[in-house]
């Protein structure tokens, strides 16, 4: 994907929050008609208000054309986080939007937990890790933002599934990778 397409997602994601608050109908045509954008792919929303995260919503896999997951990302990230109270209508004007267009995720295959050290690349691999019916997802500018090493990365991975903080070197737990190209308003 390239800068131009970065630009259509951030606007349709913009466009959607915008939407929502005067209740006007959204007007897909001219999204609908890109190519790239009715690929079915992952995608995440995330929504910052002075560095801080205000929401931050998304789909692992496409299981709708690009530019429709943007829209249910842009507008769950914004009204439906149940970390934060929805966005309010004088808070856009403040808050930044990054897209993340995820590729497909791929289980990391190990023998012994301590390999996931080494196959972790911090800046280029988002991380789900699944055990039971706990899961958690990372996007990979995360540990990036936070200065975080592998083993810390993995670490907040467990406590964002809601497992303990070692989690990752048990039996029974599953960690995939995926990437993402990472589009933000500047």
């Amino acid at each position: 994907m390239d800068e131009r397409v970065g630009t259509l997602l951030l606007r349709l994601a913009r466009q959607a929050i915008e939407t929502a608050f005067t209740k006007r109908e959204l007007d897909l045509s001219q999204y609908k008609a890109d190519k790239l954008l009715a690929e079915r792919l992952g995608v995440f929303v995330t929504l910052t208000k002075e560095g801080e995260l205000r929401g931050c919503i998304g789909f692992v896999k496409g299981e709708l054309p690009l530019y429709e997951g943007v829209v249910h990302a842009a507008r769950a990230a914004a009204f439906d986080d149940p970390r934060f109270p929805s966005l309010d209508p004088e808070e856009l004007g403040g808050i930044r939007i990054e897209v993340s267009v995820l590729s497909l995720p791929e289980p990391l295959k190990v023998k012994k937990p301590d390999e996931y050290l080494e196959k972790v690349r911090v800046g280029r691999d988002g991380l789900i890790i699944r055990k039971g019916f706990y899961s958690g997802l990372l996007l990979p500018q995360v540990p990036v933002e936070y200065g975080w090493s592998v083993e810390t990365y993995l670490e907040h991975l467990c406590l964002k599934a809601g497992l303990e903080r070692k989690a990752w070197k048990e039996k029974g737990v599953a960690i995939e990778a995926f990437q993402a190209e990472i589009f933000s308003e500047k």
